[in-house]
């Protein structure tokens, strides 16, 4: 038992990567990266867990043996991984992007007719029923944006859903493929 305390720690050539991601992203990215024969550097113990929710981004810090067997196709995996992951938060950013512009462009066209509304009624003399006609519709583009915006959040989402579900699923075959490679 002493020889084996005595011997020398077999070297091991890594590589590193950085990765900055949401939080929410972590625990998907530290299972995927995994399965292409990365693992958390030191900087980062199982005592000492990455935080989750703590801040708004986070960086992974993994490393992989440089001699790792099949490497060129794993990384041609983990490319597709990564391709995914990045069409994945696209796909989530569309959700409300859609819908945050109709609702602008509602709440600039009631903001028109309230500026109308208001050179109707400054006007010498002033047009006080220009002015009401005015400011009915200017009222309403300031109201219906936000039932606007919740309409479309519901139905992008519905319509995006299915998207998403297929591009998990092509990150989880991924995932598949590169434990068989590393096993």
């Amino acid at each position: 038992m002493d020889n084996e305390e005595n011997r020398p720690k077999r070297f091991v050539g890594y590589e590193y990567k950085e990765i900055n991601a949401e939080s929410s992203w972590i625990p998907l990215l530290m299972d995927g990266y995994e399965c292409f024969g990365w693992e958390l550097s030191d900087s980062f113990s199982q005592n000492n867990p990455i935080p989750i929710n703590i801040k708004k981004t986070e960086t992974l810090y993994l490393k992989r043996n440089r001699n790792i067997v099949n490497k060129v196709e794993l990384t041609r995996l983990q490319r597709n991984f990564e391709a995914c992951v990045d069409e994945i938060e696209k796909l989530e950013k569309n959700k409300t992007s859609t819908a945050t512009m109709y609702a602008l462009v509602l709440g600039l066209i009631g903001t028109a007719f309230m500026a109308g509304s208001t050179f109707a009624i400054t006007a010498q003399p002033p047009r006080i029923l220009l002015c009401i006609l005015l400011a009915v519709p200017g009222f309403l583009g300031w109201i219906f944006p936000y039932f606007l915006y919740k309409k479309k959040v519901v139905t992008q989402t519905e319509r995006i859903k299915p998207l998403i579900e297929k591009k998990y699923d092509e990150i989880y075959e991924l995932c598949e493929k590169g434990n068989k490679l590393l096993y």
